[in-house]
Order: structure tokens, then C-alpha cells, then sequence
């Protein structure tokens, strides 16, 4: 069966734009991004060379972009002028469709009136905190450089330069926190009125300052019971305030979902531009280099700065299509997997899908195949089952 397998979303030009902005004023404790802490004139080149990086991303899609997502490090970490600068530019060599969704992410205290201005000049209309805790020790622990009142502060001015769609990240799981930590952090979400939330679990990775203090063993981690408590108080309350539980790890009111991550969790074709971006592009996932020199020679030498590529088989997708699916609450439909991979679930999962029904982990219902309540604190048992259940040994880069 697994032989007539085909995407046909390998056929289709992206409508979305991941933009990653490297640098940061400190690295928090915990972070495996590709961030640097560097001076103002490499942060100016770094505008100079992604402007570059534009021009020829361009020729990859004709469809006008419905979301465009900047990421880091801190985007804000960019002078209003630099900013300006990055803006034009997309503007000038993207056509952006008249309702697209920019995302821009910010750190609390990164932001004033003057960048304000100039993102919703140009056309965006979200913002991302990473407020992450609103413990004060527990900001100091992770090494946030930010407040509360930073984070009250920021949102505060945000919301007074007409930013409506503004989302918080918080982080649970973090060393020594408390539930009541937890449910303070949700409640002062709440009472600020944001319309998004992500939660997300800690994960100590490899070559961060957290692990190499929990191999030492001074980092009091809270445990995985009550990691989960934390998880399922994070779902009740937001629940209980009007948010719907849309995916793994983020929360919204209805209507206020996040438009651009739902590109990644519907394994649709996205750009990606700056140093450590990931694209996926007619059926070709691709990384860039993470190294800044590398990053401004091949520019200056008129190429795009990929540092590796990966073809995505049929099969290997129709696996992506069910791990990234299902961590949403929609799930993913038959219909549309059939559609799309041109086989059914069924009979493409079959052992699979028999396996987690029968362990009470997903449902399907109309037609749809879904997590249930008791999966979503251990979604990752599912997603498991999909990791080469068809492709065993392909290598992927993302």
C-alpha cells in the first residue's frame, strides 16, 4: 500500500515565511536555539545580508504569503530602524496577501513606542511574549533578563499601540517550581486578557547550562508527577476562562488560534529565512547555516545560505502528516489524509491506529482520528508509533 503513496501538497508553492533573528541581549539557561549575544554592528550586517536573503528566497514562491512568522532569539532585540529595514524588504520582494497574519516574537522590556509604530506600519497584527514565569526568583533561575512588571508593562503598551492578538508563553516543569506558582502565573494571564497562551514543558537539551548542572545534580527539577499536575492545572483553569485546548501546548479563545504554527501542525509547505531557519519547500526540507560568517560569505557570494537538505518520501510524510496532526484537537480527518496521500489511514497505520484505540489513546469520530482526554499529558506515546513506523532509518533534519 505504501508504494501508492504521494503528497500533493509536494506540488505547491509555500504560503508562509518562518524569519529567524538570532540575537539576544543575554541566553537564558535553558536554550538550544541558534541565538547569539553579539555587538551592534554584527546585528547591522545581519539586516544588510537578510535583506539579501529576500531577494532570492522570493523566486520560490508565487503565492502571495498568508502568514509570516519572526522568531529568535528576540526580533525586538532590533532597533526600530533596523526593523523598518527588515519590513521594506519583505514588503518589496513578498506579496503578502491583504489579510496575512505577521507574527513577530518579543522578549518583556525589548519593546517601545517606537517599534510598535513601525510593526504595525507594517502590517503586523501579533505579538508573542515570552513571559514564561511571573516568579521573580524563578526569572532570575532561568536566566531571563526581564520582570513582572516588564512583562505587565510590556503587554500594557502593546495592547495601547493596537496589538489585539497578542499571545504569552509560559514554562512549567522549571527548577523548583511550585503548583502554586503555576496557578498564579495562569491567573495573572487571565486577569491581563490575552487571547493566547503556550505552555510548554521544560526540556533540559544537550550543551545548555541546565544540563550541565542536572549532570551535576544542582537542578531541582520538580519531577514528572508533578510536572503533570502542573500540565493538567495549566488545561483545567485556561479551560474554566474560555480557552480551548487547540493543540499540545497552546490555548485560545475561539478565533484567536495561532495561524502560522497551524502551517507546521498541518505539515504544509513553508520559507524560512535567517541563520538556523527551516523551510519545506516542494517536498524538500532544507536547514540554514547557523554560523554567522557562513551565513554572510555565502550571501555575499549570491547564495542562498542552505547548509543541508532532506527529500521527504511519500511515506515519510503520510508519518509527519499523523505525528503533527495529532497534537492538534481537530485530529486529523480521513478524508483529507486520503486526499492528500491518495491511501487511508487505515490501511497506511493500520497496526497503529489498532494499537493506541486499543490502549485508549486515540478515538475516531465522523471520520476523524483524535487524541483523547487521557493522551494529551503523554501525546508523545502517540507520536511515537507514526517515528519510522513506515520510513525506518530515513534521516530528517527538522
Amino acid at each position: 500500500m505504501t508504494s501508492q503513496l504521494f503528497d500533493s501538497t509536494h506540488q505547491q508553492d509555500p504560503a508562509s515565511l518562518y524569519v529567524h533573528i538570532p540575537f539576544c541581549k543575554s541566553r537564558c539557561f535553558y536554550c538550544d536555539f541558534t541565538t547569539y549575544v553579539a555587538p551592534r554592528s554584527l546585528v547591522t550586517a545581519y539586516v544588510s545580508y537578510l535583506k539579501q536573503e529576500f531577494e532570492l528566497l522570493a523566486r520560490d514562491t508565487n503565492k502571495p504569503l498568508q502568514t509570516v512568522f519572526f522568531g529568535g532569539g528576540t526580533p525586538t532585540y532590533l532597533s526600530a530602524n533596523e526593523l523598518g529595514q527588515v519590513f521594506a524588504s519583505l514588503h518589496q520582494h513578498f506579496n503578502l496577501a491583504s489579510d496575512a497574519e505577521i507574527t513577530v516574537e518579543a522578549n518583556p522590556g525589548t519593546v517601545d513606542a517606537e517599534k510598535l509604530v513601525v510593526l504595525r506600519e507594517y502590517g503586523v497584527n501579533r505579538i508573542s511574549f515570552g513571559a514564561q514565569t511571573f516568579d521573580e526568583n524563578l526569572l532570575m533561575a532561568i536566566g531571563r533578563t526581564h520582570d513582572k512588571a516588564a512583562i505587565l508593562s510590556s503587554v500594557e503598551l502593546a495592547l495601547r499601540h493596537g496589538f489585539s492578538r497578542i499571545n504569552l508563553d509560559l514554562m512549567f516543569g522549571l527548577p523548583e517550581q511550585t503548583l502554586d506558582s503555576v496557578r498564579q502565573a495562569v491567573k495573572q494571564v487571565v486577569e491581563m486578557g490575552v487571547r493566547h497562551v503556550s505552555a510548554y514543558w521544560l526540556k533540559v537539551e544537550p550543551g545548555t547550562p541546565f544540563h550541565k548542572w542536572q549532570e551535576q545534580g544542582l537542578l531541582p527539577l520538580p519531577g514528572e508527577d508533578s510536572e503533570a499536575d502542573m500540565y493538567e492545572l495549566v488545561r483545567e483553569m485556561l479551560s474554566e476562562n474560555g480557552f480551548v485546548h487547540y493543540e499540545v501546548s497552546n490555548f485560545a479563545t475561539p478565533g484567536e488560534e495561532a495561524l502560522h504554527n497551524l502551517v507546521y501542525w498541518h505539515n504544509e509547505p513553508y520559507l524560512a529565512a535567517g541563520v538556523g531557519g527551516h523551510g519545506y519547500v516542494r517536498g524538500r526540507r532544507y536547514e540554514n547555516v547557523t554560523a554567522l560568517t557562513d551565513y554572510a560569505r555565502l550571501l555575499s557570494a549570491g547564495m542562498r545560505p542552505i547548509a543541508d537538505t532532506h527529500q521527504v518520501s511519500a511515506e515519510e510524510s503520510a508519518e509527519d502528516t499523523m505525528m503533527l496532526g495529532l497534537r492538534l484537537r481537530e485530529g486529523v480527518s480521513a478524508e483529507r489524509f486520503r486526499q492528500r496521500h491518495g491511501a487511508s489511514i487505515q490501511d497506511v497505520f493500520f497496526e497503529q491506529i489498532q494499537r493506541l484505540t486499543g490502549q485508549g489513546l486515540i478515538q475516531e469520530h465522523s471520520g476523524t482520528y483524535r487524541l483523547t482526554d487521557r493522551a494529551w499529558p503523554i501525546a508523545n506515546v502517540v507520536f511515537e508509533e507514526f517515528v519510522g513506523a513506515l520510513t525506518v532509518g530515513a534521516p530528517t533534519i527538522d
